[in-house]
């Protein structure tokens, strides 16, 4: 699998998110803004507070995936010879990046999915190289590539 590809994948999607977390945030702070210059009922009132709150959290969204694309543009991507940060792992047929957290995508024709090196799995696979067998959660599990 060609790293590159997978790693402008990875921005293309988080940049894809990023844009599509700001668009809600801004809908929901115009929906928190109430006019002034009529009496306020206290309904409206009671839905500009939840829209409030609710542009709060994807405020923390918004962080998120700008965290993650400023993680991808640190991580080295280089060719890797153990589970460390920037590996390509085929984990019992499972392909991992590990880099940021993500959800399962299709890059180079295979299911590819991100994990962070907080993820509890990465403690677990971490400095592994191909062909070993580590256990997680009583399962074990055997490294098969590395790259």
């Amino acid at each position: 699998m060609d790293k590159n590809i997978i790693k402008k994948t990875m921005f293309s999607l988080e940049g894809m998110a990023l844009q599509s977390a700001r668009e809600k945030y801004f809908d929901y702070i115009a929906n928190a803004r109430l006019d002034r210059s009529e009496p306020i009922e206290n309904d409206e009132q009671a839905q500009a507070e939840i829209a409030s709150d609710l542009s709060e959290a994807l405020d923390d969204t918004l962080h998120d995936h700008t965290d993650k694309l400023d993680k991808l543009r640190e991580v080295d991507f280089g060719p890797k010879s153990t589970v460390t940060e920037g590996a390509i792992v085929r984990l019992s047929g499972r392909y991992f990046v590990i880099a940021v957290s993500t959800g399962k995508f299709i890059c180079d024709g295979r299911e590819v999915m991100g994990i962070s090196t907080k993820a509890p799995i990465f403690e677990a696979i971490e400095g592994a190289r191909a062909g070993e067998t580590v256990e997680f959660n009583g399962r074990k599990l055997v490294i098969e590539d590395v790259a």
